[in-house]
């Protein structure tokens, strides 16, 4: 069990390391261009939550959830930064106002959980089923991107490293989930996979149609 904890961390780490390379693009191009900040900006409190939920006043021997989700709570923090920069006025708008209420948001939570729950039992269940929620919008927050695949049939702004990775993040902590039998783990994580599992399949059907030479963002039918 502990070799699955173990990959499951090395695994996460990937995840979050895996928009490097769509980050460098943007650098290079001076512009978000048809990236979606969506992953990102969720992740950012995703991350915060696990990290809360591993704390231990919060739930016991979860200090490699807190950890890695730490490193990654920074780590997308700073892409969101870089998106920030490299996006035009409505866009900035949209990442400052989602950042806000997520601020508020984890706020409240910890509020609420420090100030009016004392059992550790029932700080972990309200603060885990919380993460399942956001754990699940972190995993399908590409779906825009997704419907974007399949409208241009092209996968050039939907980075395969990130699928990849969100896949196989989702595989390995379901199953060390489903060895300990932790249902804030399994439920998410599960969704994660499929999640993944749809868009290596959307990158497979239209990788042959996309044109890679093309700077200009495709353009998108919006009928």
């Amino acid at each position: 069990m502990q070799c699955f904890l173990f990959a499951g961390n090395v695994i996460s780490f990937c995840l979050f390391m895996s928009p490097v390379p769509t980050f460098i693009k943007i650098w290079k191009a001076k512009s978000v261009q048809d990236f979606k900040p969506d992953p990102y900006v969720v992740t950012i409190l995703n991350c915060a939550m696990w990290s809360f939920y591993g704390m231990p006043f919060v739930s016991k021997y979860n200090i490699l959830v807190l950890t890695i989700n730490g490193f990654g709570f920074f780590l997308e923090i700073f892409y969101t930064f870089i998106f920030f920069i490299y996006s035009n006025g409505s866009k900035r708008k949209k990442i400052l106002l989602a950042l806000l209420a997520e601020v508020v948001f984890f706020v409240l939570v910890v509020f609420i959980v420090m100030y009016f729950i004392n059992s550790m039992k029932d700080r972990g269940f309200v603060v885990g089923s919380i993460c399942i929620v956001f754990n699940i919008l972190m995993y399908f927050s590409p779906l825009t991107v997704m419907r974007q695949v399949i409208r241009t049939k092209s996968v050039k702004y939907m980075p395969f490293l990130l699928s990849l990775a969100n896949f196989l993040n989702g595989v390995v902590w379901t199953t060390y989930a489903l060895l300990k039998w932790d249902p804030f783990v399994v439920i998410p994580n599960s969704l994660g996979a499929l999640s993944g599992l749809v868009q290596l399949i959307l990158y497979a059907v239209y990788y042959r149609t996309t044109n890679w030479n093309d700077d200009a963002p495709p353009s998108i039918n919006m009928v």
